[in-house]
């Protein structure tokens, strides 16, 4: 990876493969790193366990757990569970029922705030518009004009102080070409978790879930987090 620069990070940890990757690249990066995850009402915790133990894998200067209950004020399939979760949805359909209003511009003030008071020079996020391109919040033009409200917004960017930088260093990589990143950097992929559903296990049918499956195959591995499931259930889960 390219050399090391001082300042340190911030990653938006949601314990799946993206930001798990996010986190890998960022502590090979720009370390110390911090993690945050926020617990915004989502219909299940099992990523943030999963956020839990990668930044234990991963030494993480600190890892801050955030609750924020706001998810039941908005109108998401992932934070209503009475709404069914889309399945086998087009990459580029029309913007999906999972799609949460505003939640990564709030994400994003959390966690410059928190690069602001801990005097950490970037943002790391694992936002990615190959395969969600449907989501508005995942997309350059609001990654660029939210760097440039933090330059803005901040402290630091009026007082002339080195600028908070948003690294989205996934937005341009299918899911396998992460796969192959964090095979490289040694990602825990069986820490990970991507299921829209949560449960004991992955559903294997629910959009995350196919795009993960859809990854590992194109990359030409088998995904390690369903190693460990029952014969049945990893066929039906692959």
């Amino acid at each position: 990876m390219s050399r090391r620069v001082r300042g340190g990070s911030v990653v938006l940890l949601s314990g799946g493969m993206d930001s798990a990757t996010c986190l890998a690249i960022a502590s090979a990066r720009h370390p110390p790193v911090h993690a945050l995850s926020v617990r915004y009402g989502q219909r299940h915790s099992r990523e943030v366990a999963s956020a839990r133990a990668l930044a234990r894998f991963f030494r993480a200067a600190e890892h801050v757990e955030l609750s924020l209950p706001i998810g039941p004020l908005w109108d998401s399939a992932l934070t209503h569970r009475d709404r069914p979760l889309p399945r086998g949805r087009s990459a580029r359909a029309t913007i999906p029922s999972t799609y949460v209003p505003a939640r990564n511009t709030i994400l994003l003030a959390l966690a410059l705030g928190y690069a602001e008071s801990h005097g950490l020079d970037r943002v790391y996020l694992g936002v990615n518009a190959v395969d969600y391109s449907g989501y508005p919040d995942c997309r350059p033009e609001f990654l660029r004009a939210f760097e440039r409200l933090a330059r803005l917004a901040t402290r630091r960017g009026v007082s002339g102080g080195r600028p908070i930088r948003i690294v989205a260093p996934l937005l341009w990589r299918s899911k396998a070409e992460i796969v192959r990143a964090g095979d490289r950097l040694g990602v825990p992929w069986e820490l990970t978790w991507s299921c829209y559903a949560g449960g004991p296990r992955p559903c294997g049918r629910c959009d995350a879930c196919r795009l993960r499956a859809l990854g590992f195959a194109k990359a030409g591995r088998a995904d390690p987090a369903l190693a460990t499931l029952p014969r049945r259930r990893r066929r039906r889960a692959g």
